[in-house]
């Protein structure tokens, strides 16, 4: 894939004294001094130094900057455990709508039903999904969610009066994220050896449940792409011991409409809006990270929570249905906020409209293309790296770069190479126990041609692998950066322009 190799100046380098990007209104209320707004605070003594441009400047140069990067929207994203699915533009238009671009989240809830509405059929289409019975949409991101999720469950085991239960178990292929939520919480963490076959090992999970579990945190399928065959027994047993089962949702796309969490005996589920149910991310955001709970653990969610008052119900002004939302903050038994407000609303919008669209067939439909994709892709190339765990997969799957490292080739490289094919790389070194690891998930929204050029792709890098290691080891080689000092830049980040 052809890139140019000449890097785009810094905003600053392109600045020109005088260009304005925008006029701004005036404003129509009399000025005031800063000064007199914020007395004893110490300011500014001149203006900083913005750059200035023009508007066709300022968009030609972001645009030239996106183009220097692989997107769902340029390339194949096969990032194992992120769910890099394309996103529908319709989806984009309706969170722009400007009832809600331009919410206010200081609006009295009179004039905020519409959200509302929206946020509560979200929640209880959430948890038919899930199996659950109450939700939060607050949580900004998956490990957020866990963190909320975590919080609940130490909530809970305070109120039944067992401080004791210090201790949550993590499986050895769990997301980094599950250690350091629970962690975090004050929890002590210990880590659960997989078996052979990659599983949850039956025999070491009784062997570390005590009466100090709090509770077992694990995803299902894994983050080897295998769906723990023996979930509704590892269940029963973390709960005849009185902890509880928590589920992270990152690999929801591969169950949807098959199996739920709920009906796996899981007492609290995050799921990731930003994943599995369409909104673009990477980069940091945007993301929504609910928590579903069993109704046991109900009473604990984060405040506020979303309440449909039917018609005849308490007091105020219901809608022409007959019924009116309203946030409830009256919970006693709440882990309190989690948000400065409620949540991130234009990612609810998006997983709304998604949900709405695919319907239970389409979300259904998309787990078995996701899983049918992922198959596809490992019968091709777990002949050229292969996979240590046989058989069928479900949404992703893990291959091993190992046998290419004996000649000096290592997963890193491979990942370079894929560079220059334009496909963005699969995730690398990622699970821990499976040596240079490959994690393909091709999603439900790729070609059988798309998945053809990927597996050509893939073919050529292990034949350079073996025949031309020089090249693949110095990839990539049309990209406008090619290998920076990772350690360098991230020991001494230049994060502002000097």
């Amino acid at each position: 894939m052809s890139r140019t190799s000449e890097l785009e100046p810094l905003v600053f380098e392109k600045s020109s004294p005088g260009h304005k990007g925008v006029d701004l209104p005036a404003s129509g209320v009399p000025g005031q001094e800063i000064r007199d707004l914020l007395p004893g605070v110490e300011l500014r003594r001149q203006a900083p130094r913005l750059p200035e441009l023009s508007e066709p400047e300022v968009v030609r140069h972001y645009t030239r900057m996106s183009q220097l990067n692989l997107s769902v929207d340029s390339s194949f994203y096969p990032l194992g455990s992120c769910t890099m699915k394309y996103n529908p533009r319709l989806h984009e238009e309706l969170a722009a709508l400007p009832g809600f671009a331009e919410l206010h989240p200081y609006q009295p809830e009179t004039e905020v039903q519409g959200v509302l509405r929206l946020m509560y059929e979200l929640e209880q289409m959430l948890l038919r999904v899930t199996g659950m019975q109450a939700a939060t949409l607050q949580p900004a991101a998956g490990a957020h969610g866990e963190l909320v999720g975590v919080l609940i469950i130490k909530a809970y085991h305070r109120d039944q009066g067992e401080a004791h239960r210090d201790t949550v178990i993590v499986p050895d292929s769990a997301h980094g994220t599950n250690l350091a939520s629970a962690a975090m919480v004050g929890y002590r963490v210990v880590e659960l050896p997989s078996s052979r076959r990659g599983l949850i090992d039956l025999r070491a999970l009784e062997a570390a449940l005590s009466e100090h579990t709090a509770a077992l945190m694990l995803t299902n399928p894994n983050t080897l792409g295998l769906f723990e065959e023996d979930i509704l027994e590892v269940a029963a047993m973390v709960h005849r011991v009185g902890a509880l089962c928590y589920y992270d949702g990152a690999n929801l796309n591969a169950i949807m409409g098959k199996t739920r969490p709920g009906d796996m005996g899981m007492d609290v589920v995050h799921l990731n809006l930003h994943k599995t149910f369409s909104t673009p991310h990477g980069g940091g955001g945007p993301g929504a990270g609910p928590v579903a709970v069993t109704t046991q653990l109900a009473p604990y969610l984060p405040v506020p929570v979303v309440r449909r008052i039917a018609a005849g119900e308490g007091d105020g002004e219901t809608q022409a249905g007959g019924e009116r939302f309203t946030l409830d903050y009256n919970r006693p038994l709440s882990i309190g906020r989690v948000q400065g407000f409620y949540g991130n609303t234009p990612v609810l919008v998006r997983a709304y409209a998604y949900l709405l669209r695919m319907g239970a067939e389409g979300l259904r439909q998309a787990s078995e293309d996701a899983v049918l994709n992922a198959n596809f892709l490992r019968s091709r190339l777990s002949r050229l790296f292969p996979s240590p765990y046989n058989g069928p997969c479900m949404h992703e799957f893990v291959l091993s770069a190992a046998s290419q490292a004996e000649g000096g080739v290592t997963a890193r490289d491979v990942a370079k190479r894929l560079l220059d094919f334009g496909f963005h790389p699969p995730t690398v070194y990622f699970p821990l126990i499976v040596p240079e690891a490959l994690m393909v998930e091709p999603t439900e929204t790729e070609s059988r041609a798309t998945l053809e050029a990927f597996v050509t792709a893939m073919e050529q890098i292990a034949r350079e692998a073996r025949e031309q290691p020089q090249l693949v080891r110095e990839a990539p080689h049309t990209t406008v950066i090619r290998r920076p000092d990772e350690a360098l830049a991230a020991r001494k980040p230049v994060l502002r322009w000097q």
